[in-house]
């Protein structure tokens, strides 16, 4: 196999997908290199759990290709599902089952020879924290340890992509950490894609985030990558005696003004246009008193809303 392939666990090109005359995926472009965590977002309705499915081979694509380790996945879809682990938003878990015996059931599923089930669920149980809960029914775990036995089901054959749909949803932020904590550690040895709403979660976890929205991708970057989104476009500004807000959305080169407090602001620039030079000058001469003037920092929630907003406004 050849090292680009080796190093792109996941690849889609073009990827669409049609409900009648909706379309639900848009010629979408994805791709997630070997020990890369993948934070993939976007508001209800964006098509995140329809690119899902057909990343996964449960869904074909209207059009497109999908790539698993460079193998086909339209073509050779047994093969190439084989490298890949996939927990749901809702786990595929039988209440009635011990956990070893679902794992066995989960092994046999993959495929598993006889000789590697054991070793290979001692694994499983191992990195998600079941070694001491295998005679345990699964109906009378707590819903963390659900999810620890779901995402223990999807890698128990040792993928090299693990899918994981809203893995903490309903936990409390004790669970929440365990399994956050269990994703980065995952990301050292597989491909992961996260799809999730909790977005301080995606910051902590994942290396680069794409956000998806009608069925585009309107956003995607590393998560370093965040803080220069929009970067010296917009700056916090101090005043101890501030004008009103109008003032300074009328000074040149400022497209904006919002005020965070009562006494700072944020200040977004004009397209090719840098007005902290007059910002400076209007303060000293009309004794606002600057005290600060800093870029702002973007969280993933700013770069979240902003785009969503400004696809739903366009």
């Amino acid at each position: 196999m050849p090292e680009q392939e080796a190093a792109t666990t996941i690849s889609a090109r073009g990827l669409t997908r049609s409900f009648g005359s909706h379309i639900a995926v848009n010629n979408l472009t994805l791709e997630v290199r070997r020990g890369e965590v993948l934070g993939f977002l976007g508001p209800n309705g964006a098509g995140k759990t329809t690119t899902m499915q057909m990343l996964t081979g449960n869904l074909a694509p209207t059009r497109g290709a999908i790539s698993i380790c460079g193998i086909d996945l339209l073509e050779e879809p047994t093969a190439a599902k084989a490298r890949i682990g996939y927990l749901p938003e809702v786990p595929p878990l039988y209440r009635e089952l011990t956990v070893d015996e679902y794992l066995l059931l989960a092994a046999k599923l993959h495929r598993l020879p006889g000789a590697r089930r054991r070793e290979a669920i001692a694994a499983a149980k191992q990195r998600c924290g079941l070694v001491d809960a295998g005679a345990k029914l699964i109906g009378t775990l707590s819903r963390g340890y659900q999810q620890r036995v779901g995402i223990a089901q999807a890698i128990v054959h040792s993928p090299d992509v693990v899918i994981l749909d809203e893995p903490t949803v309903g936990l409390d932020p004790n669970q929440m950490r365990e399994i956050r904590g269990l994703i980065r550690e995952l990301g050292g040895a597989h491909s992961v894609i996260l799809s999730t709403h909790i977005l301080p979660e995606v910051e902590a976890a994942c290396d680069r985030v794409q956000i998806m929205h009608h069925g585009n991708i309107v956003y995607g970057d590393t998560i370093a990558g965040l803080q220069q989104f929009q970067s010296g476009a917009t700056v916090l500004l101090g005043l101890r005696h501030p004008p009103p807000l109008e003032e300074l959305a009328a000074v040149p080169g400022v497209a904006a003004a919002e005020c965070v407090e009562p006494t700072l602001f944020r200040i977004q620039f004009s397209a090719n246009a840098d007005p902290t030079d007059a910002l400076v000058r209007q303060a000293a001469a009309r004794e606002w008193v600057l005290y600060r003037l800093n870029p702002a920092q973007t969280s993933l929630e700013d770069v979240f809303v902003n785009l969503t907003r400004r696809e739903d406004n366009a």
